[in-house]
C-alpha cells in the first residue's frame, strides 16, 4: 500500500459535487432532496489540498467555517503551560473539524494536516441560512454534534479509567470503524500520526506506546511495519479495550 505522503492527489476528483462524493452518505442526511444537495454544494468551497504540516487553522483564529475531511487526516492540539503540544483529536475522512469553536466564536485549538489532506470548507453563516429551510440538514448537524459529544465521552473514559493497553486498543478500533464505514478495509490501513502524537492523545509516554505496539504484534493482535498496520485479531483488541463490537459505530 502506498504511503500517504506519496499518494497522488487527483485534483479533478476534488471538484466533485457533494452528490457524487464518496463520503456523501457519511456527511449528508439520506433524506435530502437533489435540489437541497445542489444548494448546499453551492456554498461549499473545495480547498486546495493541504500538505503534511500545513495549518487548517491556528489556535485563536476567528471561527468562520466548519471543515469536512474528504481524504487524508488532521490532528487538533493545544499548547500546555510548558509550551508542549497536547493532541486533542485525530480527524479522518467523513469527520467534521471546528465544531468546538461555535460557542466562543474562535478556535480553541490548532489543526494541522498529518499527510496530504483535502477538506471541504463550509461557511457557517451560510450553512445556518440554508439549514432554516432544509430540515434534514438541521437534523444532520445535530447528529454530527451528538457524535462529537459521544466520542469525547469515550475519550474521557479511556484517559480516566482504562489501562494503557485498553487506550491504544480503543484508538485502533476507532480508526478501524472509520474505514469500515467508508467501505474500506477495517483491518489494514496506514497510521498517519506519529507515536509521539498517539502518546500525547492517550496520555502515555512515547516509550509505552512503542512497547505496546511491539507487545500487540508478539501476541498476534496486529502486524506493523512503519506506519502500515494490519489488525489480525479485532475481537482480541475489543476484549483488551473492554468494548462491545457495536460500541464504536458512533465514533
Amino acid at each position: 500500500m502506498a504511503s500517504p505522503d506519496t499518494r497522488i492527489v487527483d485534483l479533478k476528483k476534488l471538484q466533485l459535487a457533494c452528490e457524487e462524493c464518496s463520503l456523501h452518505e457519511l456527511c449528508l442526511p439520506l433524506e435530502l432532496q437533489h435540489e437541497d444537495i445542489e444548494e448546499l454544494d453551492r456554498i461549499i468551497h473545495k480547498r486546495r489540498p493541504l500538505h503534511r504540516g500545513d495549518y487548517l487553522f491556528r489556535m485563536g483564529d476567528p471561527f468562520r467555517a466548519l471543515f469536512a475531511v474528504r481524504s487524508g487526516s488532521i490532528k487538533t492540539y493545544t499548547n500546555t503551560d510548558e509550551g508542549e503540544e497536547q493532541v486533542t483529536g485525530f480527524h479522518l475522512p467523513g469527520e467534521l473539524v471546528g465544531l468546538d469553536a461555535i460557542t466562543e466564536g474562535c478556535h480553541p485549538c490548532a489543526a494541522r494536516a498529518l499527510e496530504t489532506t483535502s477538506v471541504c470548507e463550509i461557511p457557517f453563516e451560510r450553512l445556518e441560512e440554508i439549514s432554516t429551510h432544509i430540515p434534514g440538514l438541521q437534523r444532520q448537524l445535530l447528529r454530527l454534534m451528538s457524535r462529537e459529544i459521544l466520542t469525547e465521552q469515550d475519550t474521557m473514559i479511556w484517559l480516566g479509567k482504562k489501562s494503557a493497553e485498553a487506550r491504544l486498543a480503543a484508538l485502533l478500533l476507532r480508526f478501524s470503524d472509520n474505514y469500515r464505514r467508508r467501505h474500506f478495509s477495517p483491518t489494514e490501513f496506514n497510521l498517519s500520526m506519529s507515536r509521539t502524537d498517539i502518546a500525547s492523545y492517550l496520555g502515555l509516554a512515547v516509550e509505552t506506546v512503542s512497547r505496546l505496539f511491539t507487545r500487540f504484534q508478539h501476541e498476534g493482535l496486529l502486524e506493523v511495519e512503519r506506519k502500515h498496520v494490519r489488525l489480525r485479531d479485532l475481537e482480541g483488541l475489543r476484549r483488551i479495550a473492554g468494548v462491545e463490537s457495536c460500541l464504536h459505530n458512533h465514533c
